[in-house]
């Protein structure tokens, strides 16, 4: 039967995470661990990270009066929050396939043989550094809204004092008009009073410019938007996987779980492009397999598939993908490391666990 080991170890230990994605362990093979290191093999898993926009509308107070004294045609008419899907990006990550545990064994005398280990024991590289990868930037931290201007504030005396809706949004429409006017002789230099020099003139624009802004947002309403992004993890077993309902999405609730079927299905097809040929293996057969995978260095062979994703009828990711399910395992045999003088290098994709380089 396979061997299968617990994952205790008895050795020094170097973490690094300055410069790789994530923390790696340096586990050296002496004679405490019976010079064998433990190390998992991974299975794929993928993230798929959807970006969302959010984008609210408001109607303005005086959206019934934006045609008569603005000729506004379009005005927000009603409240309404709007969400819609704008990306999907996929990232293969690799997690500990705990029944897929093994040992590499070296000889005592081997010179000085070392595994690089991810926290959670997945092989990095044997007698080498694991290849460095630059950290990810982190996400900017989005900017604080500037804050909401009080229309009111710019009202004169007379709006203030009106005593109708209708009457208020006349005399509003006036002051609009009016702002216009005055930025207009300004910026052609006949206002009666200039700005005296450019610092000057830059406070008095500013000032029109937002006092026009906020008053005619009375009349066409507002529009806000803003984005944020979700994760879903989703684990694939070694089966085809045809228009699988991984997630929903509603206009006004935005991402919701696969079972809320309050939006439409978003779907997942993931299809093995090299399948391996189905075999009936005898009992003597199966039992040499198993041995095999405990003799020397058990790596995966991960098999290439197509990651499709469809929405409202619409393909909206379509990439290939390694997939370790899909794939096999191989061995090394022992006896290549066993050498004193030059012991050999192998650099791994810790995320497959598929090997990379070897350097001899």
């Amino acid at each position: 039967m396979r061997r299968r080991y617990a994952l205790l170890f008895f050795f020094t230990v170097f973490l690094f995470s300055d410069v790789f994605s994530q923390k790696t362990i340096r586990v050296d093979a002496v004679k405490a661990n019976d010079y064998g290191v433990v190390y998992s093999l991974p299975k794929t898993s993928f993230v798929f990270t959807f970006k969302t926009k959010k984008t609210t509308y408001r109607r303005g107070e005086f959206y019934q009066y934006a045609r008569l004294y603005l000729g506004i045609e379009n005005p927000i008419t009603e409240n309404k929050t709007v969400y819609s899907l704008e990306n999907v990006t996929v990232t293969n990550k690799g997690i500990p396939d705990k029944t897929n545990s093994f040992m590499v064994e070296f000889r005592p005398n081997t010179t000085a043989p070392f595994v690089y280990l991810t926290e959670e024991g997945l092989i990095c590289s044997i007698n080498a550094m694991p290849e460095m990868k630059p950290a990810e930037a982190a996400e900017q931290a989005p900017t604080a809204k500037p804050q909401p201007v009080d229309a009111r504030r710019f009202f004169s005396e007379e709006t203030l004092m009106a005593g109708s809706t209708a009457k208020q949004a006349e005399l509003i429409a006036k002051q609009i008009l009016e702002l216009r006017r005055s930025r207009n002789d300004i910026l052609i230099g006949e206002a009666e009073n200039m700005p005296p020099d450019g610092e000057a003139y830059k406070v008095v624009m500013d000032q029109l410019n937002l006092q026009e802004k906020v008053l005619t947002e009375l009349f066409t309403g507002t529009i806000e938007t803003e984005t944020f992004t979700a994760d879903i993890t989703f684990v694939p077993d070694d089966k085809n996987i045809d228009r699988k309902v991984i997630a929903r999405f509603s206009t006004k609730l935005g991402l919701v779980d696969a079972d809320n079927l309050a939006g439409a299905p978003i779907y997942l097809s993931l299809t093995n492009k090299t399948p391996k040929p189905e075999m009936q293996l005898s009992e003597k057969e199966l039992q040499q397999l198993e041995k095999k995978l405990t003799e020397g260095l058990v790596y995966n062979i991960p098999s290439k598939a197509e990651l499709k994703m469809e929405y409202d009828n619409q393909i909206i990711k379509e990439t290939e993908v390694d997939v370790v399910q899909f794939g096999s395992k191989e061995v090394l045999a022992k006896k290549m490391f066993d050498s004193c003088k030059k012991p050999i290098q192998i650099i791994f994709y810790p995320e497959l666990g598929a090997i990379k380089q070897i350097i001899q």
